[in-house]
This record gives structure tokens, C-alpha cells and sequence, in this order.
């Protein structure tokens, strides 16, 4: 998951504070995402996450 995030990441300029402020989503989350301590996003995060980036749900299958 957190490859596909990272792309959309580089593609739009930005890294995980921007990231976290446009989400909503604290950046914790994001950097526990990238090492591996989490697998995933809940869901109400994965919905913040699609609605910040613009995309679809469909795009972190």
C-alpha cells in the first residue's frame, strides 16, 4: 500500500506533512505505513486519503 501512496505522493509534490495536512490524517500513520508497522489504513482514513489525493478508492487496490 504505501508504494502506491508514495507514487501519488511524487507525482503531486508532496511529502507526508503536506500529505498528513491534506488529509487530515496524522503523519504518524503514514510514516508507521512506510516501515512496516502498519499494513494498512482504517477505513475512514482510506476514505480521507482518496478524498484529499482526489482518486478513487479504486486506485490503492
Amino acid at each position: 500500500m504505501w508504494e502506491k501512496i508514495e507514487q501519488m505522493m511524487v507525482e503531486r509534490n508532496l511529502n507526508m506533512n503536506k500529505l498528513a495536512k491534506l488529509t487530515g490524517i496524522n503523519k504518524s500513520h503514514f510514516s508507521d505505513l512506510k516501515s512496516g508497522r502498519i499494513k494498512h489504513l482504517s477505513w475512514p482514513n482510506m476514505v480521507k486519503l482518496s478524498t484529499g489525493l482526489g482518486v478513487s478508492l479504486d486506485e490503492f487496490r
